[in-house]
């Protein structure tokens, strides 16, 4: 044995990965500091946050319980249209810009960047920007809402599901071209089989997110509760907005609940 052998020490990483590994931990921090001097967080506000929830805490009990059948049973209802039509619109638009995003049913690559931009251009805006976007053209309440839920929609379904249609088994589809079936039957005998379970798993995952985001519309003029708590917001009626809130965290478990339960009997 030599003596080079003797002195030879394992490594885990070499010299140049523990220099990028350093330069990525130093980005990190720099980063971290670089957004801390932008946010510009006054002291004496973060130090007096704890005094301050502790005083809403105590204006917000007890709950006003006599305000849900008023107000608020009435606007969780428009919430949950809001998310409905708005998830049933976004399918007329999602469904066929998947199909033109999959390089397996349409095989132009022109084609499938043009329908990514729709879909990309779609989530990257966020719901309540979209919202502000349709009260301009079509005044402020539920329709406002509907289709921004609607068009923030399109990008997350048709993305999941050009995907999902992307992996589909492809020996099937040869098999029904090579008798000579139409392209209807192809998607429908084909494609459809095989992407059903991802497709009403995207779908009722997608509700369930439209029902959180079509709590918060109101709070630009859309509709449904995010209205509700608007007002008791500005008039300072906290026993008011913790019925509000708790109103709105009930209907989103309960759409939980209800998503895994219907996720169970259709897949």
């Amino acid at each position: 044995m030599t003596t080079a052998s003797i002195d030879r020490q394992w490594q885990r990483f070499t010299f140049n990965e523990r220099l990028a590994r350093y330069a990525v931990y130093l980005c990190f921090v720099s980063a971290i500091v670089w957004s801390w001097q932008t946010v510009e967080v006054i002291p004496e506000f973060l130090f007096d946050a704890p005094a301050q929830f502790a005083d809403m805490f105590q204006r917000m009990v007890p709950l006003d319980y006599g305000f849900y059948p008023q107000t608020i049973h009435a606007a969780l209802i428009e919430t949950l249209h809001i998310a409905t039509l708005g998830t049933l619109f976004t399918l007329v638009f999602a469904i066929p810009l998947a199909l033109l995003n999959a390089p397996n049913i349409m095989p132009s690559k022109t084609v499938n960047w043009v329908a990514q931009v729709f879909l990309v251009s779609s989530r990257s805006v966020n719901s309540l920007v979209w919202a502000l976007l349709f009260i301009a053209l079509f005044g402020p309440g539920v329709l406002a809402g509907i289709m921004a839920i609607a068009v923030r929609s399109i990008g997350f379904v048709g993305k999941l599901l050009a995907e999902a249609i992307a992996e589909v088994n492809m020996g099937t589809i040869e098999a029904l071209k090579a008798t000579g079936a139409s392209w209807t039957s192809i998607l429908l005998k084909g494609y459809w089989p095989q992407v059903m379970p991802a497709f009403f798993s995207i779908v009722l995952f997608r509700w369930d997110i439209n029902v959180r985001e079509s709590a918060v519309l109101g709070l630009v003029g859309a509709g449904g509760i995010g209205v509700v708590l608007n007002d008791a917001q500005n008039l300072f009626e906290w026993q008011k907005v913790s019925m509000v809130l708790l109103s709105i965290f009930a209907v989103v478990i309960l759409a939980e609940a209800l998503v895994i339960y219907v996720r169970k009997k259709l897949i």
